[in-house]
């Protein structure tokens, strides 16, 4: 099946070398020059694993290449996913659709022929049928374009593996207004039955419903695990005050097959570029229709997941004797999770510039995510190595969970620091280990 990806960044990129994996003739589609020359070149512009071996064999075969060109691209496709990015508005909480908008529009005109438009990007509720219509005004005399919804579910390290082998896969398709499917639902979802045939015929479960559902269930589900994240975080809140293990907590409550153990890790919180912005543009959409009430909740998950990024800093403030201003603060980790060099929004980056601020000597190392925060805080002291970080530094904050954090000797970096104070923003090193080793040992989640 010939079919196009819009947008070539971390969604799209790997969709497009996903589908030439899958059998599939690919065009990327990107507005960035320099960013299609790198991949046009195999090389990878951000760190997911598997995916530049990938890359550099399908464009070696030829199945997947990349281009400027709308007007190739409506040529060449018959399904077009766009994999562009919503970013939270400026101005507030809301998801921008400038780029989703503007990639809609010019693929339906420059199409040459019927085809399907396939959207993949996180919207707000209402946004399909909108760009249906857009669709069908832009697109060229004789020529039907029929529009879809289809969320991505990726995480990022494991990119590759969602894609290929998806946990589920959903489907939002035109429907009238007495909520049956239209002609146009049928051939989309004919369309993207073939599209994923690998999947499917792996009885990978399928879910074909209307629009509003399609864009509900990615946002749902993120608003769900970020809640889930700032309850454990809420819970740390208290065993810091009154004693308890927040982990053995977690542990205890995730045996109830009703709630489950995954994202019940209390620490620094989350970040990334899907989950507070989501969480945002939810709450912000649901005000504009007049549903204020609904989500209030969301906000004081916000609130919470941000006052553990606060609550460190203080934290580190009290070991330095109440003030950083000169002291030597090791920071390990910026990318807001492991296996992923993405800094947007991340809590290890946002808590050294923080410390930074306020006077400290902060030296930062991450395995991956180096470059892309030099970008955004260029005056942090970027170093290459563990080793480099850690010495003579007085406070050392674990703040993204690379194994190669996980798998520190204490009593080999207790050589290295000038005191031996750990902040375990992760909650992932063995605090008895630690302690045998001559370390202050201190948790998110537990009382000093």
């Amino acid at each position: 099946m010939r079919m196009t990806v819009i947008g070539t960044g971390y969604l799209g990129a790997t969709h497009a070398v996903a589908m030439a994996e899958l059998g599939h003739e690919v065009l990327g589609v990107d507005v960035d020059r320099a960013k299609i020359d790198k991949l046009a070149a195999g090389q990878v512009p951000f760190h997911e694993p598997g995916l530049p071996e990938l890359l550099r064999k399908h464009v070696a075969s030829g199945a997947v290449r990349f281009t400027t060109s709308y007007e190739e691209a409506g040529a060449f496709g018959d399904v077009h996913f766009i994999g562009v990015g919503t970013p939270q508005k400026r101005s507030g909480h809301a998801a921008d659709m400038t780029y989703v908008d503007a990639a809609v529009e010019q693929i339906a005109g420059a199409a040459d022929h019927d085809c399907v438009i396939a959207g993949k990007s996180t919207v707000p509720v209402g946004s399909a049928a909108r760009l249906q219509e857009a669709a069908r005004a832009a697109s060229r005399p004789g020529v039907t374009v029929d529009l879809a919804w289809n969320p991505e579910f990726l995480r990022e390290g494991h990119a590759v593996e969602d894609t290929l082998r998806p946990d589920r896969m959903v489907l939002g398709v035109e429907h009238d207004d007495a909520g049956r499917p239209t002609p146009g639902a049928e051939r989309t979802e004919a369309a993207l039955r073939e599209a994923y045939a690998q999947q499917l015929a792996a009885d990978t479960p399928f879910i074909v419903t209307d629009y509003q559902t399609a864009e509900l269930v990615k946002v749902a589900a993120n608003s769900f695990l970020a809640t889930k994240i700032s309850f454990i975080n809420a819970l740390s809140e208290i065993t810091e005050t009154v004693g308890g293990d927040i982990r053995t907590l977690a542990d205890a409550i995730g045996l109830d097959d009703r709630i489950g153990r995954k994202f019940l890790n209390a620490g620094v919180g989350f970040g990334g570029g899907c989950l507070p912005k989501d969480i945002r543009a939810l709450r912000a959409r649901a005000s504009e229709l007049g549903l204020d009430q609904s989500l209030r909740f969301l906000a004081e998950v916000d609130d919470i997941n941000l006052r553990r990024r606060e609550h460190t800093v203080q934290l580190t403030v009290a070991e330095c004797g109440g003030s950083v201003h000169g002291a030597q603060i090791a920071v390990l980790g910026a990318a807001f999770k492991p296996e992923s060099d993405d800094v947007r929004d991340s809590p290890a980056l946002d808590i050294a510039a923080r410390l930074h601020s306020m006077g400290a000597d902060v030296r930062l190392y991450d395995p991956q995510a180096n470059a892309n925060a030099a970008q955004r805080y260029p005056r942090l002291d970027y170093v290459d190595s563990l080793d480099a970080a850690v010495t003579g530094a007085q406070v050392t904050l674990l703040l993204t969970e690379w194994r190669e954090f996980r798998d520190m000797d204490p009593r080999r970096v207790s050589t290295l620091v000038g005191s031996p104070t750990i902040v375990d923003g992760r909650n992932v090193l063995d605090p008895d280990a630690w302690r045998d080793a001559g370390w202050r040992y201190l948790a998110l989640g537990r009382r000093s």
